[in-house]
């Protein structure tokens, strides 16, 4: 509970429309505060002044209308005649024109005695006298706590109606920033669609402008490499076979190698280049990711030693074989390639969660700084340990390796594993079908 209601505190608290609202809540009480201390100072010096000369001698004529003792038949004729409440207490005559009225405002403890004026007799009795209660139950003693409930209802009213306005001029700001969010992540196919024509409106149009850009930009780097891609396919196959027309030698070899990892290096950026842009189609068939494994060791790599514990139990998944070939091949040839040297051999293990399948490959070698983690996912980057050409690639394997994860619906979690370095692939189980979806 606590957890779910701190997140919401902070961005109430970063909210620019929460910041409006409250310095308008704040300005709204000001203005009471300030209006309510005048009109009472006004009032309490207008009263002191000459209103309350006149009450008391008004009162004073009533107290001797009724004489001394009190008579009842006179005072209740003033009440009749006059909208008055009185109230007669003493050693002989106890009455009230309005008991009822008596016993409500006995239970406030109201200041207000200039509406309540009382006399002292000679012989002892005591007259209260009020302004009788109307039929909307608004006697003048009663008005300032009425004025004060009905001014608090009507600052909660504004604070509302301000905090709905300042949210319809602030929705545009919500659109924005989803907006930049999806652009951050690669996701051109749905602008910002501007609400108004006012300043946030035309914000929304030039970051609009702005996406086009760099979304034009983006697809001509595109289509650059896929073009030189492309272009060097050829050459290189050309130059495959001529090399292997050469007697062998320790310098035939060697130019073999050098015209294989440029193979491969134009194979993985074609192919990230297609999974980023979201136009690759997935031809998927139902897959033993655990036979897939023992392929891999068996034919992409010279007598590996990897320690395996595959989970016999798992079921065949909807996958594209090739792809996914690829994706374990360079987790593979990663783990091997940074374990060399230490005793203890990689490891590949798979296992199935509640939905979730899980293939984990693990070294024993140095591991990566944890602040180089969260980017080693990114295209072409090495980390500081593996910028040799010879150890660290060209840093799309990684790269490559999250892209076909994605495009599956799972994910590539990457960690050190203290020692060593653990990539995790996480797959959702969906029902296996040998049929082509995109």
């Amino acid at each position: 509970m606590k957890a779910s209601v701190a997140p919401r505190v902070r961005r109430w608290r970063r909210s620019l429309g929460a910041r409006l609202v409250g310095l308008f809540v704040l300005l709204a009480l000001g203005m009471v505060v300030t209006f309510l201390v005048g009109m009472q100072s006004a009032l309490h010096f207008g009263w002191q002044d000459y209103a309350r000369p006149l009450v008391a001698d008004y009162v004073d004529s009533l107290a001797a209308q009724i004489g001394t003792p009190p008579d009842v038949a006179r005072a209740k004729a003033l009440t009749e005649r006059l909208p008055l409440r009185i109230r007669i207490e003493g050693p002989v005559v106890n009455w009230s024109s309005n008991p009822r009225d008596d016993e409500r405002h006995e239970h406030r403890h109201d200041s207000l005695d200039m509406w309540r004026p009382v006399r002292m007799l000679a012989d002892g009795h005591r007259i209260s006298f009020g302004l009788a209660s109307m039929a909307r139950y608004d006697a003048p003693e009663d008005r300032p706590r009425l004025i004060g409930w009905t001014t608090l209802a009507m600052l909660l009213l504004l604070t509302a109606g301000a905090y709905r306005t300042m949210r319809h001029l602030l929705r545009p700001l919500d659109d924005i920033r989803a907006g930049a969010l999806r652009y951050g992540a690669g996701d051109f196919s749905q602008p910002i669609v501007p609400r108004r024509n006012d300043e946030l409106g035309e914000l929304a149009t030039r970051i609009n402008r702005m996406a086009d850009g760099l979304h034009g930009m983006l697809d001509a780097k595109r289509q650059l490499l896929l073009a030189i891609s492309h272009e060097l396919r050829s050459p290189l196959t050309r130059a495959r076979l001529n090399a292997e027309l050469v007697d062998d030698s320790e310098a035939r070899d060697a130019l073999l190698r050098d015209l294989s990892e440029m193979r491969d290096l134009i194979t993985d950026l074609l192919e990230s280049e297609r999974l980023a842009a979201g136009h690759a189609a997935l031809h998927t068939e139902p897959v033993d990711i655990n036979a897939l494994v023992r392929e891999l060791l068996d034919t992409s790599f010279n007598d590996p030693i990897v320690d395996t514990a595959l989970d016999a139990t798992l079921p065949a998944l909807a996958l594209d074989p090739t792809r996914m070939r690829l994706l374990l091949r360079n987790l593979l040839d990663n783990a091997l390639r940074h374990n060399s040297g230490v005793a203890t051999p990689p490891l590949i293990r798979s296992s199935m969660q509640a939905n979730t399948l899980s293939v984990v490959v693990r070294d024993h070698g140095p591991g990566v700084a944890e602040a180089e983690l969260a980017h080693l996912t990114e295209a072409f980057y090495r980390a500081d340990s593996a910028r040799l050409r010879s150890t660290g690639g060209v840093g799309l394997g990684l790269h490559l390796c999250a892209l076909i994860a994605r495009a599956h619906g799972g994910e590539l979690r990457l960690r050190n594993a203290q020692p060593g370095f653990e990539a995790e692939l996480t797959l959702p189980i969906r029902p296996a079908a040998p049929t082509a979806s995109s």
